[in-house]
């Protein structure tokens, strides 16, 4: 009699869905990748640059370089080239798509951007809560994004120069597409200090970045911008 009961009562099998964490297995996979990339291309055009200097009496140290001279620097370069491009490609499909990118990187107010940017000058960095980027993260993250297909693009430039003549005369000439890659590297290596102190200051965001960090409610977004509870 109980069997009969117990068979007729409606059971939910389903188990409930887990909210989601901050840092998804697969951004997680693509951040590391983009992180080693980068290392290699800025350490390996290090080696490059040595070899037809733009700044007479700038070296880089060998202990520093990828390569013991420019042809297997390029080797590494462009191995580096088509990893970062790559996966960096997928990274921005993604964020792009999942919304993850607006959600996280817009949208940066002045005020918010003028008082962060006041508050670490004076080593006043507090990040409780980790699902919230401040202005200065977003910024940092949105310069560093754009710094990175500039470097694609001019990286394109110095490699088939004839073939993308157009754009290497648009851009002011062999040489000065060599000057704004060499910039836009500067750019990279300045964020990747400002992120590896950031990250020291505040290790929890380091090690989110390696867990998953906390979790977050799934949400959905309303054609108004309201995230509501899903």
């Amino acid at each position: 009699m109980s069997s009969v009961i117990s068979d007729s009562l409606p059971v939910d099998r389903e188990r409930p869905r887990r909210d989601p964490r901050l840092h998804p297995l697969g951004v997680r996979i693509l951040h590391w990748i983009n992180a080693v990339a980068m290392i290699i291309m800025i350490t390996s055009g290090w080696g490059i640059y040595d070899d037809y200097v733009i700044f007479h009496g700038t070296h880089f140290s060998p202990s520093l370089r990828l390569g013991s001279w420019a042809a297997p620097s390029l080797l590494w370069h462009f191995a580096g080239m088509w990893l970062l491009a790559l996966n960096g490609l997928v990274y921005l499909v993604y964020g792009v798509v999942s919304g993850r990118l607006k959600q996280r990187l817009l949208p940066i107010g002045w005020h918010e951007l003028k008082t962060t940017v006041v508050d670490s000058l004076h080593f006043r960095i507090a990040h409780d809560d980790l699902t919230v980027y401040n202005a200065v993260q977003k910024l940092l993250y949105i310069v560093v994004i754009l710094a990175g297909i500039w470097q694609v693009a001019t990286g394109l430039f110095i490699w088939k120069p004839v073939q993308f003549s157009a754009a290497v005369a648009l851009l002011g000439g062999f040489q000065a597409v060599r000057l704004e890659h060499f910039i836009g590297m500067s750019v990279i290596v300045g964020f990747l200090v400002v992120h590896v102190a950031l990250s020291l200051l505040v290790p929890s965001t380091l090690w989110a970045m390696i867990s998953g960090g906390p979790r977050v409610p799934r949400t959905a977004v309303r054609p108004s911008g309201t995230a509501v509870r899903t």
